[in-house]
C-alpha cells in the first residue's frame, strides 16, 4: 500500500535563505544512508523530502532513514495521481487498515496545495470525514477530533494526491557535515561513544584518536574501539581513527611524578596529542567524555587542569549527564554492548591507588617539568597509525 515516505526535518526549516543548503546536505545522507540497501530516489519538492519505496522494504527504509541526523520523524504515506475521488477512496483505504489494527476513532486532516481546488482544507476535512465514516464497514467506528486514535492526513497537492497517518520518530539534530570537524578522544569505555554522537548529531564531522599501551594491553582492546567507530559510523560515515601508543609516556610519568598525579598527567598528554592531530586534520574542536564527578580525573579540579593543556575548545556533552542517562544512549544507538566488554585499556594500565581529586594546576605544571613533553608528544605522534573506519 505505501509507495513513499515523507523525511521530515525540524530545525533545518528556520535557516532562512541557507536553508537550500542544509536540504542538499540531508538528501546526500539521506542516500548514503540507504547505499547498503540500494538504490533510491531521494528527493526535495515545495520544501519536502520524499523516499520513493514499496510494501516490500518500506519498513526498513524508516528504520535507516530515521538514524541520519537532521530528521526529526519519518512517514509511511501513500501518493497517487492527483484526483479528489481517489484522494476520498485511499483515506478510507487507510483507515480500513488502523481499525483492522484496533483503532476505534479516527480524525481527517486536510491540506490544499493546490490553491485553485474549490474546496478550504477545513471544507475538505468535513467531506472525505463524512465520506469515511459513511463508508467504513464498521458501527464501532467514529470521529474523535480532540483525542483520536488514528489521525489521517490528506494532501490534495498540485502535481498529486498524499495521504498518511503514522509519523516514526528520529533522532533530529542537524545534517552531518554542516558544522565542522572536531577530534573525539575514543576510548572503549562507554562514555566517549555516547558524546561522539551527541555532537555529531549536531552536524559535525568527526575523527577519533585512541590511545593504547600495546604490548601492555592486548589487541583485543584495540579491536574493541575499532568496533565501536564501525558501530558510529553507521550515523556519522566513515571515521579516521588515529591510533596512539602512550605506553612512552605512561612510564616516563610512572618514573619521574608523583603517583597520585598519574592520571591528570597522562590525561593532559592526551588532550595534547589529540589537539596536535586535530590541528593537522583540520578539526575545530576535541570531544571527551567526561562528566562532572565520575570519576578521579572528571571532577571540577581536574577538568581545570585538562582544560589548560590545550588552546582548542572542548565539547563535553555528557558533562551534567547521570550514568544511567548516558547508558540509555549507548543502549539506543548499539554501543553499550561492545563498551561493556572487559578489556584493559591504556588509563587503568597506570592507575594509581589513590589518586589526586583536587589536583593544583602549578603542582601539575610542576611535575610537567620533570618530562620531555615535546619529545614524548612528538614520538607519540610520529608513530601514531591512522585508519579508516566504515560500517559496510
Amino acid at each position: 500500500m505505501y509507495n513513499i515516505l515523507i523525511a521530515k526535518y525540524g530545525e533545518i526549516g528556520v535557516k532562512g535563505k541557507n536553508r537550500y543548503i542544509f536540504e542538499n546536505k540531508l538528501i546526500r545522507n539521506i542516500r548514503n544512508m540507504l547505499k547498503s540497501m540500494g538504490k533510491f530516489n531521494v528527493y526535495k519538492e515545495y520544501g519536502r523530502i520524499y523516499i520513493d519505496v514499496d510494501d516490500s522494504n518500506y519498513k526498513e527504509v524508516i528504520d535507516e532513514v530515521r538514524k541520519v541526523f537532521g530528521v526529526v520523524g519519518v512517514c509511511p504515506a501513500i501518493k497517487k495521481e492527483k484526483d479528489y475521488e481517489v484522494l476520498k477512496e485511499t483515506a478510507l483505504k487507510m483507515l480500513e487498515e488502523k481499525v483492522e489494527e484496533g483503532a476505534r476513532t479516527f480524525k481527517i486532516e486536510s491540506k490544499r496545495g493546490d490553491k485553485t481546488f474549490p474546496m478550504t482544507s477545513q471544507e475538505m476535512s468535513i467531506d472525505i470525514g463524512g465520506y469515511v465514516l459513511s463508508n467504513i464497514n464498521n458501527p464501532e467506528v467514529r470521529v474523535d477530533v480532540r483525542k483520536p486514535q488514528v489521525k489521517i492526513t490528506c494532501e490534495y497537492r498540485k502535481e498529486h494526491i498524499l495521504v498518511y497517518a503514522d509519523s516514526v520518530e528520529a533522532y533530529g539534530g542537524l545534517p552531518l557535515g554542516t558544522n565542522g570537524k572536531a577530534m573525539t578522544l575514543l576510548s572503549g569505555g562507554i562514555d566517549s561513544p555516547v558524546a561522539s554522537w551527541l555532537v555529531a548529531k549536531r552536524g559535525v564531522d568527526i575523527e577519533a584518536v585512541h590511545f593504547h599501551s600495546y604490548p601492555f594491553t592486548n589487541e583485543r582492546s584495540q579491536e574493541k574501539v575499532r568496533e565501536l567507530a564501525r558501530i558510529l559510523s553507521k550515523y556519522c560515515g566513515p571515521i579516521k581513527l588515529h591510533m596512539v601508543n602512550t605506553l612512552d609516556i605512561q612510564k616516563a610519568i610512572a618514573e619521574n611524578c608523583n603517583e597520585e598525579e598519574t592520571t591528570i598527567l597522562s590525561r593532559r598528554f592526551m588532550m595534547r596529542i589529540a589537539e596536535e592531530i586535530g590541528k593537522k586534520r583540520y578539526c575545530d574542536a576535541l570531544i571527551t567524555g567526561e562528566s562532572i564527578g565520575q570519576v578521579a580525573s572528571q571532577t571540577m579540579q581536574g577538568i581545570v587542569c585538562t582544560n589548560a593543556s590545550v588552546s582548542m575548545p572542548v565539547f563535553r556533552p555528557l558533562i551534567a549527564m547521570d550514568k544511567v542517562d548516558i547508558i540509555k544512549t549507548a543502549e539506543e544507538i548499539g554501543t553499550y554492548e561492545t563498551s561493556i566488554i572487559p578489556e584493559a585499556d591504556c588509563c587503568s594500565l597506570f592507575s594509581p591507588k589513590k589518586p589526586v581529586t583536587k589536583p593544583k594546576l602549578e603542582r601539575i605544571e610542576k611535575s610537567e617539568k620533570k618530562l620531555d613533553v615535546e619529545g614524548l608528544i612528538k614520538s607519540a605522534i610520529d608513530n601514531s597509525v591512522m585508519e579508516t573506519i566504515s560500517y559496510e
